[in-house]
């Protein structure tokens, strides 16, 4: 069976790491990578009436299947990188720029959800592509050279990337899509 990689870390965001993780658990092993093996802290995150800023409390807790440094990229079909507060940390673990870097330079489908950019901005593989994420993270993408654009999904050859998790299904069904086109084309279908 195809194995996807999902990334997570304490302050994950709940929605944007348990949809991908049921949704391609359908069709593939979801492979959940961390810093270290271990149980993470998920939350979730709300835009409440009045606040400029999300709320942010403690959601479900999430178990990791691997640790970044021990993770061979060649075994994965797939890498999404969810939001949440996670990314701000997870960017400086080298184990995860090794990761990411791996699956753009072997054209493999990668996708990000709102603050997952900053993974993809810190290991400087956005540059001249075109992205999205949450309005809040645009400067992420445009210092590091991506090409904001302020749509739902964007998908920029098999790099699929959303603004924030009210528009999870139109991403899972954009990356369902680049990840069987990428299955069939390495298995040698049409």
């Amino acid at each position: 069976m195809n194995k996807v990689l999902l990334v997570i870390g304490d302050a994950a965001e709940v929605l944007d790491t348990m949809g991908p993780y049921l949704r391609f658990g359908e069709d593939y092993e979801v492979v959940i990578a961390a810093p270290e093996k271990r149980r993470y802290h998920l939350v979730q995150h709300e835009l409440a009436a009045g606040w400029d800023i999300t709320i942010e409390k403690p959601a479900y807790h999430c178990e990791s299947d691997i640790a970044f440094a021990d993770v061979d990229s060649a075994e994965y079909v797939a890498l999404v990188l969810p939001g949440g507060r996670a990314p701000e940390y997870l960017r400086y673990d080298e184990n995860l720029m090794r990761i990411t870097r791996e699956f753009i330079a072997a054209d493999k489908p990668v996708a990000s959800i709102c603050h997952g950019i900053e993974i993809l901005a810190a290991a400087d593989v956005i540059r001249d592509r075109e992205v999205t994420t949450i309005p809040k993270c645009r400067y992420d993408a445009e210092f590091s050279g991506g090409i904001y654009k302020d749509e739902d999904v964007v998908i920029s050859g098999r790099l699929v990337c959303c603004q924030g998790h009210t528009e999870i299904s139109a991403w899972m069904k954009a990356l369902a899509a680049v990840i069987e086109d990428y299955v069939n084309c390495t298995a040698g279908k049409p």
